[in-house]
């Protein structure tokens, strides 16, 4: 089972090719990061420390959420695609994404 700690390197960078795991396509990504869906093919743009930090805070928000899903995976699903009931019809990653929920 995946964790968040196959996801970030002791040094607290995320592995991009372990993102994959979570089935993130490059257009999740890209709006995540806030970047084109061109840029996501970019080594310097993906390793930004602007980047780094969203990628990480993802990871922290999915690793909260896991135990109640039962794995990364099926929390990325979660996370991007139900909506918790009190916040209407907007998904929690919609929350994150319009400041909504902070950590």
């Amino acid at each position: 089972m995946m964790t968040a700690q196959d996801l970030i390197r002791p040094d607290g960078t995320v592995v991009l090719d372990t993102l994959q795991g979570l089935r993130l396509t490059e257009a999740e990504l890209a709006g995540l990061l806030g970047v084109s869906v061109a840029s996501t093919h970019e080594a310097p743009q993906l390793n930004d420390p602007a980047s780094q930090r969203k990628l990480r805070g993802l990871i922290d928000i999915l690793a909260r959420i896991a135990p109640w899903p039962g794995s990364m995976p099926q929390t990325y699903v979660w996370f991007t695609s139900q909506p918790p009931t009190p916040f209407g019809d907007q998904t929690a990653d919609e929350l994150v994404r319009d400041g909504a929920l902070r950590r």
